[in-house]
C-alpha cells in the first residue's frame, strides 16, 4: 500500500500517511488512491477540491459542516506550513458525540486527516502563508452550510491560540455552541 491508514481516538476519523518515494530529483507521493482507501474501509468519492491560504499564524477557520443531503466527508492535507486540525463528532447517537480529534498536519509530515460526514471541521494556521488542500465528497451548498462555535468550552479543544488573538471571520465568531445546535445528524 502507498497510503498508511491509522485510526484516531474516534474510530471513524482516520490519519493517513502517504508513502514518499525519493530520488535525486526530489520525491513523489501518491496522496489519494481510491482503491487503497476503499480497501481500508473509506468509501470516498471526490466531488470538490478546495485550496485555502491563511496568511498569518493564528487564523482559525471553522468549525464548519454541511447538513444532509449535502453533508461532507473531507480529506485534509497541508501543502505549505502547518495547521492544528480538528474534527468534532456531531452524530447524536454516537458514543463519541461532542468529542473531538485534533492533530497537527504539515507539509513536512505529509499526513492527511479523513473526516467523515457528521463531523464539524476546523483548523488554526501555525505558520505564515499556510496552504491547505482538501477534498470533499459533496459540493459546497451555502443553504446547507452550518457551523459550531470554534472555542465552545464544552468541547474542550485546546486550541494553540488565545481567543483574543485568533483571526476569525465574523461568521465563525457567531456560530452557536454545541448545546444550542439542532440535531442534524442522528
Amino acid at each position: 500500500m502507498t497510503i498508511e491508514v491509522r485510526p484516531t481516538a474516534i474510530a471513524e476519523v482516520k490519519l493517513l500517511t502517504p508513502a514518499k518515494h525519493n530520488d535525486h530529483r526530489g520525491f513523489l507521493s501518491e496522496v489519494f488512491r481510491h482503491d487503497e482507501l476503499a480497501a481500508a474501509g473509506l468509501t470516498f468519492e471526490v466531488m470538490q477540491e478546495n485550496h485555502l491560504v491563511s496568511i498569518r499564524p493564528g487564523t482559525v477557520r471553522g468549525l464548519h459542516f454541511q447538513t444532509p443531503p449535502c453533508a461532507q466527508a473531507k480529506l485534509v492535507r497541508v501543502v505549505r506550513g502547518r495547521i492544528f486540525d480538528v474534527a468534532v463528532d456531531l452524530r447524536r447517537s454516537s458514543p463519541s458525540f461532542g468529542r473531538h480529534v485534533a492533530v497537527e498536519l504539515s507539509a513536512e509530515n505529509r499526513q492527511q486527516l479523513f473526516i467523515p460526514e457528521g463531523f464539524a471541521h476546523g483548523l488554526c494556521s501555525l505558520e505564515p502563508d499556510t496552504e491547505v488542500v482538501y477534498k470533499a465528497n459533496a459540493c459546497y451548498s451555502p443553504e446547507l452550510a452550518r457551523g459550531l462555535l470554534w472555542n465552545d468550552p464544552d468541547l474542550g479543544i485546546k486550541w494553540p491560540i488565545d481567543a483574543t488573538a485568533a483571526c476569525l471571520s465574523d461568521a465563525d465568531r457567531a456560530y452557536p455552541r454545541l448545546r444550542e445546535l439542532p440535531v442534524f445528524f442522528n
